[in-house]
């Protein structure tokens, strides 16, 4: 059930990949050392066409069951060379935080992504959320979410549609990264936007109306 008692301040959490940032280049560049430094085959452009589980559930695709873990240590170990700076914030990702702070709100980052990664993105594209929470998938977000009192969440994949609904929050999805605005609106967000550069007015009219 979705939650109807809003506060006047709100609490917005946001997805990371592909909703706030497109690191499709640096992440396809990391596949790219990971394969020359392991010795593997990586086909780097399919693993970003497909970004949004967590890390290991694309490794398992490319390496022994055995060496997914490890492989996945030194992944996040070469992270930061390789896919910090190709990196950008995605279109209307700071207008969409700032948007949340003209209404007194909080915004938040709730990602499947390695914490202190996120937050390397993050700092480097000079975006500042109220909070960074890393390293959880689909339903599990709901336990951020609920932590900060989160009554909207903002992602881009049918996993963060049921983050959301596990979590009573409003799901905003945008269809900027794998899954169309069919696929997520048939997972049950709420409200699919093209972008976030519509999110504002989204936003602006959802707390006239709450």
């Amino acid at each position: 059930m979705v939650n109807t008692n809003i506060p006047a301040a709100p609490t917005v959490g946001f997805d990371l990949d592909m909703t706030l940032i497109d690191s499709r280049p640096g992440i396809r560049a990391c596949y790219q050392a990971l394969a020359a430094r392991t010795g593997t085959y990586v086909d780097a452009d399919l693993a970003v066409s497909r970004l949004g589980p967590p890390l290991v559930e694309e490794l398992v695709n490319w390496f022994p069951a055995e060496r997914v873990e490890e492989t996945a240590e030194l992944y996040r170990a070469m992270y930061p060379e390789y896919a910090i700076t190709p990196t950008l914030a995605m279109s209307g990702a700071r207008e969409a935080i700032a948007a949340v702070r003209a209404r007194g709100g909080r915004a938040i980052v709730v990602t499947a992504k390695y914490e202190p990664n996120a937050k390397l993105h993050l700092a480097h594209l000079g975006i500042e959320p109220d909070a960074v929470i890393g390293d959880l998938w689909a339903e599990q977000k709901a336990l951020a979410l609920r932590e900060h009192g989160a009554s909207v969440y903002v992602g881009d994949h049918t996993g963060d549609v049921r983050g959301a609904r596990t979590a009573g929050a409003v799901s905003v999805a945008v269809a900027t990264g794998p899954c169309d605005a069919a696929e997520l609106r048939e997972a049950g967000a709420d409200t699919v936007l093209a972008d976030l550069t519509e999110f504002p007015r989204w936003f602006s009219d959802y707390c006239s109306d709450n």
